[in-house]
């Protein structure tokens, strides 16, 4: 089943030829921010009379653009060397990271026997190999999958999803995140993750150093004053670059939800379910403690002020195309449930329970 406006295969293309893209985009990306902040420094020394410090013709250049054009012929060898570093460290140990800052922990079968064994039986109807499974300690009702590859593949849901949903709308979830999967839309936002994790990173570093300048150094500023220009210049441009990765995450098509939508029908042969449990979901998906960029990997990421910055379309409008694309009327919202999920769900008694809302308490 696909939706009226892409196909399967298409989508997947564009998928791979957009991460492909991406791997391309952000060296030259960071080359431009390199050249910007030389030329920058140039303008910065020479107007603050910090010239005999750090001298343009000693380098070579007259002007503020010869200067950044010669520093960057001399260091963009070891600018795409650092970015690949980065790569290469964000790429084997990205599953540990996201397990940090989204706060969550593995799960076996002995842990979660019934929910590991839907997911298993999920995976055998496509014939592919489980990816692993983790769940956050959380009220929120959310759910992601991450990974780059089949062996770093994760599905993570939270235990307030676990708590509130009915098992049939749960199977529609971790359908949904499958089809992530499969749609290969979840290597395509770990790509963008990895990338914006480091301009997000240098950004900061910068802006603690104009900080420590600035209100640390007093005594000292009249010194070195073209110094603390630079580096202002520096922070501003980071915040640049910074926000101009974060723009390519919001240009990424949000079609990828109303395929993954599909793709869970197709899955459970259950649509009801599936609009039941984004129903349950709407207004409730914010996670505690976490980043954006976990946010914008969840089943559902919604933005109060007008969708400006959506990276998901409204939970209604996904709704609605479910209903128009198998020809099933909307449900009526369901009502909470009043049981306890997690014996209904089968979690043994014999295991400790983990109480979110309690540490929650302990720690405010």
């Amino acid at each position: 089943m696909t939706t009226p406006t892409i196909g399967l295969s298409t989508h997947i293309w564009n998928n791979n030829l957009r991460s492909v893209a991406l791997l391309v985009f952000y060296p030259i990306l960071v080359a431009g921010i390199f050249w910007t902040i030389c030329w920058a420094l140039g303008l910065a020394f020479n107007n603050s009379g910090a010239v005999g410090a750090y001298p343009l013709h000693d380098r070579g250049a007259g002007t503020s653009v010869s200067f950044a054009n010669t520093l960057l012929w001399e260091y963009w060898p070891l600018i795409f060397t650092g970015v690949a570093i980065w790569f290469v460290i964000a790429w084997f140990f990205h599953t540990k990271m996201i397990r940090k800052i989204s706060h969550s922990h593995p799960v076996t079968r002995e842990d979660e026997p019934d929910l590991y064994n839907m997911l298993e039986n999920l995976c055998i109807s496509r014939g592919i190999a489980m990816p692993k499974l983790e769940i956050i300690e959380t009220h929120a009702r959310n759910a992601f999958a991450s990974g780059i590859n089949q062996s770093s593949y994760t599905i993570t849901i939270t235990r307030g999803l676990l708590n509130t949903l009915q098992k049939d709308e749960i199977e529609g979830v971790m359908a949904h995140e499958l089809t992530h999967i499969l749609n290969r839309d979840v290597r395509l936002l770990i790509v963008t993750v990895i990338f914006t994790g480091l301009f997000g990173f240098l950004a900061q570093l910068v802006w603690s150093n104009v900080r420590y300048n600035l209100f640390y150094t007093r005594g000292r500023r009249d010194n070195n004053g073209g110094v603390v220009i630079a580096i202002i210049v520096i922070a501003i441009i980071l915040w640049l670059g910074y926000i101009a990765t974060l723009l390519m995450r919001f240009m990424l098509s949000r079609s990828r939800e109303y395929m993954a939508d599909a793709g869970a029908i197709e899955l459970t042969k259950n649509p009801e379910a599936m609009m039941r449990a984004l129903m349950r979901i709407a207004g409730k998906d914010r996670i505690p403690e976490t980043t954006d960029d976990i946010a914008m990997m969840c089943i559902e990421n919604h933005v109060p002020f007008l969708g400006l910055f959506a990276t998901h379309p409204p939970i209604d409008k996904r709704i609605a195309m479910l209903s128009a694309t198998t020809g099933t009327p909307i449900p009526q919202p369901p009502k909470n449930i009043s049981a306890d999920p997690l014996q209904s769900f089968g979690r043994p008694e014999d295991k400790p329970r983990r109480n979110p809302w309690l540490t929650r308490a302990r720690r405010d």
